[in-house]
């Protein structure tokens, strides 16, 4: 007889047991999620931006030939201002026949790079250094922060201490108080560094050399700052 008397007692102890929240509360606790974003403003300390140089010739040999000498000019010019090798990267190769207009029958060579330049305060004397020594295409710049995550991680901050004062408010006005945190996900990055000034490529003469006449002024370059912005949601437990 003791056997079905101990088989009949297992069940009223598992039923004693509830099954725990999958939310992470406790029985006396209300959950409370909370959305809440965060911005940080850092100045750039690069610039990103296109130079290339485009000819002309009766042949395609000609503007090949051509193209890479005004172009070797052009990278020369740069490297004064401390952009090396890696900070060079070719984006453009190309070499056309023209077929329209009133350079039908010539050929037009194009090549372009993209450079990166990390000494902002000289961004305006680089870029005319490369139209004097030849430069005709320019695009952009694209200013940005090199490290990015070590930049937006005031931004991090101020997110969570959003969500965390939101949560106060909410708690507050229902008569209870934040008794733990559940959880807090990383929404990433709402909002990035600013697109190009000028996403078009820009074909225009390069200047006369200096002996004939005098250099203009650089132009004028303001690199303001970049904004980032980011994400995050917070489970609170709420409890009296």
């Amino acid at each position: 007889m003791r056997f079905p008397v101990l088989f009949l007692a297992l069940p009223l102890v598992a039923c004693g047991q509830s099954a725990p929240d999958p939310r992470g509360v406790d029985r006396d606790e209300t959950l409370l999620t909370v959305s809440a974003t965060g911005r940080a403003e850092t100045r750039p300390d690069e610039a990103r931006f296109s130079l290339g140089v485009t000819t002309l010739a009766g042949s395609a040999a000609e503007a090949s030939q051509l193209n890479n000498s005004k172009m070797q000019a052009v990278t020369a010019a740069l490297t004064q201002f401390g952009i090396k090798p890696d900070d060079l990267q070719t984006s453009s190769l190309t070499l056309n026949r023209i077929d329209y207009g009133k350079d039908r029958g010539r050929y037009q060579a194009n090549n372009t790079v993209t450079v990166r330049l990390k000494q902002l305060d000289r961004a305006s004397d680089a870029v005319l250094a490369a139209t004097q020594a030849g430069a005709n295409l320019l695009s952009g710049p694209s200013l940005r922060v090199a490290d990015a995550e070590k930049a937006s991680l005031s931004a991090y901050a101020a997110a969570y201490k959003a969500a965390r004062s939101r949560a106060d408010a909410y708690a507050q006005a229902a008569g209870l108080k934040v008794d733990r945190i559940l959880a807090i996900r990383d929404g990433g990055q709402a909002g990035g560094e600013p697109q190009p000034m000028d996403s078009a490529i820009q074909t225009f003469n390069a200047p006369p050399p200096i002996a004939q006449v005098a250099a203009p002024p650089p132009p004028p370059f303001n690199p303001g700052v970049n904004s980032s912005t980011v994400a995050v949601r917070v489970d609170f437990a709420l409890s009296k």
